[in-house]
């Protein structure tokens, strides 16, 4: 059976491990932190690094990438990349790792891959019509029509967070950080400073009515977003992802309820909100299922 090394590089972080054709972890999943400098980073000497410690123990026959980035699919190439990753944009990822280790190499953007994940092995199975949003930083997005990923003509394809939403960024509104910095604002004490979205959820468990409040705002922000996604695709499947999304014991009943009271018509409302089953995986697993798919 084959073996692949998988990895999923963001910011600050890679994660990686080495999967078989079945998407099956032969190597618990680790991840490292990328050294940032005024001139750049330090993501392609780690990614070397991952993949010649892999190949030591395994057999490789492919290396499967998932990047944050624009990213075009074809050369395995950056072609943007913001002020995060300083000096990313233009890195030939796949001519790099090719040369190097003379491996075949796929390049996929991480919300795309993650979106694959979820279609191959978790909440997307079956579906050949998925959106996949990922709420945290910002909002990400990723859409698949007939079994295809939509990558657009520049490669810009699924930028949902910049969609306008009562006249900002659905991302401005509807993120993890939007959510902190508004709950943050509103109690006005220094130790709301170090907040997470999940200790929000927690408390408002507890009854906080704060916290209550913000989460009803960002989850109607959210509907607001996705019946403007269902008017336009139509899609049988939408995931949600990203750390708060765990959430789902509290958070899909009222997302569900938002979505049916903002759309138009119940006509509209066919689709199936589901929640990421694959977590963390889900990258490393779309990469492999990108590889495979390009390489059959």
């Amino acid at each position: 059976m084959s073996n692949y090394v998988c990895v999923d590089i963001g910011g600050t972080a890679l994660k990686y491990g080495v999967y078989n054709e079945l998407g099956e972890n032969i190597e618990e999943v680790k991840s490292t932190l990328v050294k940032q400098t005024e001139h750049g980073s330090e993501i392609m000497d780690a990614v070397i690094a991952i993949v010649s410690d892999a190949i030591k123990i395994y057999t490789i026959d492919g290396i499967c990438i998932s990047s944050a980035g624009v990213i075009d699919g074809n050369l395995g190439k950056v072609i943007y990349s913001g002020y995060t990753i300083p000096n990313y944009t233009g890195t030939q990822i796949k001519s790099i790792l090719e040369e190097k280790f003379g491996i075949t190499c796929e390049v996929e953007n991480d919300v795309n891959a993650a979106c694959l994940g979820e279609y191959w092995l978790g909440a997307g199975r079956d579906s050949s019509s998925l959106i996949c949003l990922t709420v945290g930083t910002g909002v990400g997005g990723a859409i698949m029509l007939d079994n295809k990923l939509i990558h657009g003509y520049s490669h810009t394809a699924g930028e949902i967070g910049y969609m306008s939403v009562l006249g900002e960024n659905f991302q401005d509104l509807a993120s993890t950080s939007s959510l902190i910095k508004r709950v943050i604002k509103r109690k006005k004490n220094k130790n709301s400073k170090k907040i997470t979205g999940y200790e929000i959820v927690e408390l408002a468990k507890q009854g906080d009515r704060i916290c209550i409040e913000e989460i009803d705002a960002m989850v109607h922000t959210l509907a607001l977003g996705i019946t403007n996604l269902l008017y336009l695709f139509n899609p049988e499947t939408l995931i949600l992802g990203g750390g708060i999304m765990g959430q789902k014991e509290m958070l899909k009943e009222k997302i569900d309820k938002a979505v049916s009271e903002v759309i138009i018509d119940p006509m509209f409302n066919k689709t199936t909100i589901k929640f990421a089953e694959k977590g963390n995986d889900a990258g490393l697993l779309g990469a492999l299922y990108n590889f495979k798919n390009k390489n059959s």
